[in-house]
């Protein structure tokens, strides 16, 4: 897979040229992309997009109003499905819109609504998430009820920018501080959202959700409990989402949400087939699970893998199983594999890992096993 930063090539950098060209007659436009050609290939992602953003702003009018007309002209005409395509001759869009929303972003607070109304017409030919995090930051009550306004656009990158761009925790975009410590001021943005046609725009309400449970854990199993009553399938499957990190981490109040009590089960034992592997290797574990309940129950089964670390410590990772429904008195037999391999995200040291199971939030059966790293 190509790296993102790739994307922001020579032939876009000079499509960006010709762009400003036809709305800036006066932009020479070999002095313009010859010094950015030099920098680009020293840089990572992020530091091309600045650079573009920077170079495009020294040679912009100094008046707003001249300025905005311009970014706008360069637009792609396709506001419906230029999204997702690469930028052309007609205009910018896909990640071409990158360098001209940090524009907007870092020098469009002055002219504040109508800034917020440039990126809102950018984000429906890429996306303008994270350049209307300053607005937000600047002044959350007037950027939140522009923002508000967009959940009823007809466009889904509009109505999903009003969630993407509001995250707490969005992933390489600005803190937003104020809604880390309250995420309030969000949540009717969220309500107006939870059953949007567009699954892109589901989605990203849940991966909202799940940035405010980082921080307030409980106010997101609340709304669980909420939203899940009388669902249909697609805001069910929008909660499931939101709710994985405190699935897996075993909070009571997400569990219950879902019907995952405290299990009333036999105390289970893990049984490991090979408990001596070399890294590259697969572990085999077995498992049974007897009810001692009077009634049927639903069981959220995941297995956690504590790695040993540098200083002899052991970390737990956990991984998703199975989901099972027991009835009363009923035992059931699990197995699994799982890889111990080389992966970017972790370094592996040798010596004795532990094993145990994650059971509707509780943890049963620890075991061991020893790893040899070649």
């Amino acid at each position: 897979m190509e790296p993102f930063k790739n994307e922001i090539s020579p032939e876009l950098v000079g499509l960006l040229a010709r762009s400003l060209g036809k709305h800036l007659p006066s932009l020479d436009l070999e002095g313009f992309v010859a010094p950015l050609l030099q920098r680009l290939p020293h840089l990572e992602l992020k530091e091309r997009v600045s650079l573009l953003a920077d170079a495009i702003h020294e040679v912009l009018p100094k008046s707003m109003e001249k300025r905005h007309a311009i970014l706008a002209a360069m637009l792609h005409p396709d506001e419906e499905n230029s999204a997702g395509r690469s930028s052309t001759q007609e205009g910018m869009c896909g990640w071409g819109m990158w360098p001209l929303t940090e524009i907007v972003g870092k020098h469009g607070l002055n002219d504040f609504d109508a800034s917020l109304g440039l990126l809102k017409e950018m984000t429906k030919r890429g996306t303008s998430e994270f350049d209307v995090r300053p607005f937000i930051d600047a002044d959350p009550g007037r950027a939140l009820k522009t923002i508000f306004s967009w959940v009823h656009d007809d466009n889904h990158h509009v109505r999903r920018l009003a969630s993407e761009g509001t995250r707490p925790r969005l992933p390489w975009g600005m803190r937003l501080k104020g809604l880390i410590a309250d995420p309030s001021a969000t949540l009717p943005i969220l309500y107006a959202l939870r059953d949007d046609p567009s699954e892109y725009v589901r989605r990203s309400v849940a991966n909202h959700l799940n940035d405010i449970a980082k921080d307030h854990p409980d106010l997101v199993a609340k709304l669980a409990l909420q939203w899940l009553r009388d669902a249909p399938e697609p805001r069910r499957k929008l909660v499931r989402h939101a709710c994985r990190s405190l699935i897996k981490q075993g909070h009571p109040g997400a569990l219950a949400a879902f019907g995952f009590h405290s299990p009333e089960i036999v105390e289970p034992q893990i049984t490991i087939t090979n408990p001596q592997i070399i890294l590259g290797d697969s572990i085999d574990f077995s498992t049974e699970i007897r009810s001692t309940a009077s009634r049927p129950q639903k069981l959220h089964i995941d297995y956690v893998v504590h790695f040993k670390k540098a200083n002899g410590l052991h970390m737990p990772k956990v991984f998703k199983w199975t989901t099972i429904s027991l009835d009363a008195g009923e035992r059931r037999s699990l197995t699994r594999r799982h890889a111990i391999r080389p992966v970017t995200t972790r370094r592996y040291y040798d010596g004795q890992q532990h094993l145990t199971l994650r059971i509707n939030g509780k943890d049963f059966g620890m075991n061991t096993f020893q790893l040899t790293i070649k």
